[in-house]
């Protein structure tokens, strides 16, 4: 059974908590991380580029020179894509570049990255994770006790404004709430501080 260290808001060391066997504890499937990562590339591309074609250039269509006789190469026209300043061939134009993942591959995405997460102990529970004013210092020294120095993931059971606010300044720090957990950012961040009632939601919805 994984189990993960439970500190108080002071950043100490109060106990440890049980978690579930079957979101935290299974075999980590790498080929679907490596899928669910791609896709949240994919899906968060804008896919605005574009460049112009032989038949969008400004340019006159006049031949530039004879067909024959002028020891030079045949050239129909200056918007040719082989001449300086011609068009593009095959040009990239704007598109979509999502797509959609099975639901139960999202799902098992998910609890292979918490169950790494556990595996490597980096997940942090917090016996009543809050507050009482929006301080974005006194929230970088919270986390300092806890050992957290690079990059963090503090999970809360809803959207709380206070910790939000507070952690939004912190370099590396990234914040969500249970409900909206996704693979990215569990893997793209280091350590997961999550609340003690976000961890009982995250084993409710997700198992």
């Amino acid at each position: 059974m994984p189990t993960a260290n439970v500190f108080n808001m002071a950043g100490e060391k109060i106990g440890q908590i049980e978690l579930s066997e079957a979101i935290f504890g299974i075999e980590p499937n790498k080929s679907v991380l490596h899928d669910v990562v791609k896709n949240h590339l994919a899906n968060c591309r804008q896919g605005t580029q574009s460049a112009l074609t032989k038949g969008e250039v400004s340019y006159t269509t006049r031949k530039p020179w004879r067909q024959k006789g002028t020891g030079r190469a045949r050239a129909g026209y200056a918007g040719s894509p082989v001449w300086y300043h011609g068009g593009v061939a095959f040009a990239p134009k704007p598109r979509d570049y999502s797509y959609t993942l099975n639901k139960k591959v999202r799902r098992l995405a998910l609890k292979s990255a918490l169950s790494s997460k556990a595996a490597e102990g980096e997940i942090l529970v917090i016996d009543g994770l809050k507050m009482d004013e929006i301080k974005t210092k006194t929230f970088k020294t919270f986390l300092s006790k806890l050992g957290v120095d690079g990059k963090a993931l503090v999970v809360t059971e809803n959207v709380d404004e206070n910790v939000l606010k507070s952690a939004r300044n912190i370099e590396g720090v990234e914040t969500t709430f249970a409900t909206v957990l996704s693979p990215y950012m569990i893997l793209t961040n280091g350590k997961m501080v999550v609340d003690k009632a976000a961890l009982a939601k995250i084993e409710e919805v997700f198992a």
